[in-house]
């Protein structure tokens, strides 16, 4: 009879005698209410790594949740992650974008993957990503809209059309050749993701175009597009409000960059 999810979980945050001060894989979770899929994106991501033989660990960054999403991470962490798994809270809630920065900042890990408490890329994707950085990659961002990816369950047609409006004016103004930059699975080698997020200052959805804006035309970063397994979840925190909030802020990302590399 195979193990229960929380027993493989627990089993694998067990650090082990070997080169115990290395971090090879730093997992960050954005969380804001995310109390009915905290726990399962938890257990699922350190019962895989636990299989990988990989020295890991894992950020919830809580987003100032007014949930029981910060007690069920520590309700994980005492049961079955200490040692492995941190929780970084703000008070009040600032955003993904300022929950990501927080989190990537207490870091160890030779690199870094930021995903989604929702699991619409599952974390069995991982290894595209990781292919990437193999190859000479130091970003690696997963993507819904290359001939690579799988979306199983797409998202409202007006959720679709806003964002591919929202893509023609980012790959223009701010990171050009990327198709979807918004996709929250986003794996970057360890130093350069802290100073890439150190220097980030979009609190919202904005840090995405952001990210790769820095890491493009600033810092001279390859960037890889991959294309990944993807599934729309009911629940989702981005608003049409968003959307308009992302499409302004655009011009203001580029220019900012613009100017930091021109200094």
């Amino acid at each position: 009879m195979p193990e229960p999810m929380h027993a493989l979980a627990r089993k694998a945050l067990t650090v082990s005698d070997r080169d115990v001060n290395r971090i090879d894989l730093s997992i960050v979770i954005p969380a804001f209410n995310e109390a009915s899929r905290i726990g399962r994106a938890l257990e699922r991501a350190s019962a895989f790594l636990s299989e990988r033989g990989l020295q890991w660990e894992i950020v919830v960054a809580d987003d100032g949740s007014t949930d029981q999403t910060a007690l069920i991470v520590e309700r994980f962490i005492a049961d079955a992650g200490r040692g492995r798994v941190k929780l970084v809270r703000l008070l009040p809630n600032r955003g993904k974008g300022a929950a990501l920065r927080e989190g990537v900042a207490v870091t160890r890990g030779d690199r870094v993957l930021t995903m989604d408490a929702d699991l619409a890329t599952p974390i069995e994707e991982l290894d595209r990503l990781m292919g990437s950085l193999d190859s000479g990659a130091q970003v690696a961002t997963g993507s819904r809209a290359v001939k690579s990816s799988n979306v199983k369950r797409a998202q409202a047609p007006w959720r679709v059309l806003l964002g591919r409006a929202g893509n023609l004016w980012i790959r223009f103004l701010a990171v050009p050749g990327v198709n979807d930059t918004q996709c929250g699975f986003k794996l970057l080698a360890g130093d350069e993701g802290r100073r890439l997020f150190a220097l980030t200052r979009e609190d919202r959805f904005g840090i995405d175009i952001e990210l790769l804006c820095l890491a493009r035309r600033h810092l001279g970063l390859r960037v890889d597009e991959v294309g990944v397994c993807w599934e729309h979840q009911d629940g989702s925190k981005v608003k049409w409000k968003d959307y308009l909030d992302v499409f302004v802020r655009v011009p203001r990302i580029a220019w900012a960059v613009r100017r930091l590399r021109n200094r």
